[in-house]
């Protein structure tokens, strides 16, 4: 690289503390917010301060590199006017101060992110190998904690650090079945996690695949230690929607990698899996196994809650919302900002929550934005990060059909970064004269 100034410096570094400390922001924030009540919401807001101080400093470096090249990517472009959008409904629906606020941040802080990462490694190359490294420090983390809560730890063990109902519950129940207890690791739940979870799975198929981890102890330990990890934190989970994710996710990389390789015998052994698979799901239909964690239909419990019937009832109210306001309810009407308003809602799909925030063109431009991303990536496949990256983002697409993905700072931040890492390696005039694919910087 390049070397570095001291504002060049603080700009890579904030960065790296957002990607870093995300990992941590559920344990930190609840933390320092039962310490200081009157502080929570500025102690929650502690990575949007950080990305607006980078934003200020990006402009800064773009106008003193003459780099506005930059800006002119599609992906950029269309950011921007999503970013726009929600500024002017700001004055066309009132949701109040809070809400409004609290909404603006989640709905635009992984695709600022985004930005600002890609800005960086625009214009500063050698630094993706700064955010590869913190990453994979930040997956130790989350799925090393993960492994102590399944095997070592008391499943209540945050409820020591202010973890309760009022804040993050410390631990959740399959439809208030005690038998199959989900974790949260250091993210804000099980979903979040299991999500987080199929990220991290695919990159180490695609890593492995790749031929990345061969002949490298070092490497190995760390590759095991991360799948171990993230197999049981997925499980641990119970998320149905992340086992999909993954699935999908990992099936996308192996078939990229390997499909054309197959020889017959191979065919015939995984079909010979799937039809076992099969039938094990028919044969075990009625147990307690399969009521609970597949169908999530505890036949014991009196109130007959289900999570299938809140689906079902979100989904229901999102499609008439969606139906009957083109513009939207306002920036802040639903998900966890709606909760400082008079009318809290919670819509369970990332598409329907992002119409009620913003209407038919808000939903139109956000999927514009992550199909872009997501043709990009799948253009460049044959490095192992774009394709990990690629994968999991499909499986995340398919979780956001039943949850806002997205609006989980973890997850949301640490995919819109990767990809902001994985596509800033690719040549720019490929980005914005769309060339044909010509690419070689597997690490």
């Amino acid at each position: 690289m390049e070397k570095f100034g001291q504002i060049e410096k603080l700009y890579i570094a904030i960065l790296l503390i957002i990607f870093g400390g995300i990992v941590l922001h559920a344990p930190l924030s609840v933390g320092f917010g039962t310490l200081w009540p009157d502080y929570d919401l500025l102690i929650k807001s502690w990575k949007e301060i950080l990305m607006l101080v980078a934003g200020m400093i990006a402009i800064f470096l773009i106008y003193k590199t003459k780099q506005f090249k930059i800006l002119r990517d599609p992906i950029i472009i269309a950011i921007g006017a999503y970013a726009l959008l929600h500024l002017v409904l700001l004055f066309f629906i009132n949701q109040g101060l809070t809400s409004s606020l609290a909404g603006l941040l989640i709905d635009l802080r992984y695709v600022l992110f985004f930005s600002l990462v890609y800005i960086a490694i625009r214009l500063y190359p050698n630094s993706r190998k700064l955010f590869i490294q913190v990453g994979i420090a930040g997956a130790l983390i989350v799925l090393v904690f993960g492994l102590l809560q399944v095997f070592i730890l008391p499943h209540d063990i945050l409820k020591y650090i202010g973890y309760n109902t009022n804040t993050i519950s410390p631990y959740l129940t399959v439809d208030q079945n005690h038998a199959f207890i989900r974790i949260n690791s250091t993210l804000r739940g099980p979903n979040p996690l299991g999500a987080y979870a199929s990220i991290v799975l695919a990159l180490i198929a695609a890593a492995i695949t790749g031929c990345q981890v061969r002949k490298d102890k070092h490497k190995l330990v760390v590759t095991t230690v991360l799948a171990a990890g993230g197999v049981v934190a997925l499980w641990a989970s119970y998320s149905r929607s992340a086992l999909v994710a993954a699935i999908v996710a990992v099936g996308i990389v192996l078939a990229a990698n390997t499909l054309r390789k197959l020889s017959a015998k191979m065919w015939i052994a995984i079909g010979v899996i799937l039809l076992v698979i099969i039938g094990g799901l028919y044969v075990f239909k009625d147990s307690s196994f399969m009521s609970n964690v597949i169908l999530h239909e505890n036949p014991t419990n009196i109130d007959n809650i289900s999570s299938n019937e809140g689906h079902i009832k979100s989904l229901s109210d999102g499609l008439g919302t969606l139906l009957r306001q083109p513009l939207g309810a306002g920036i802040g009407s639903t998900g966890s900002a709606s909760l400082y308003s008079s009318e809290p809602l919670i819509v369970e799909n990332q598409y329907l929550f992002v119409a009620h925030e913003v209407g038919w063109v808000g939903l139109i431009l956000f999927v514009s934005i992550f199909v872009a991303v997501l043709i990009k990536l799948w253009e460049f496949r044959k490095d192992w990060l774009i394709l990990g990256v690629f994968a999991s983002g499909v499986g995340l697409a398919l979780i956001g059909l039943l949850l806002p993905v997205w609006t989980d700072d973890t997850v949301s931040i640490i995919w819109w970064g990767l990809a902001a890492v994985a596509l800033s390696t690719i040549p720019i005039k490929s980005v914005l004269h769309r060339k044909s694919p010509k690419l070689s910087v597997a690490r």
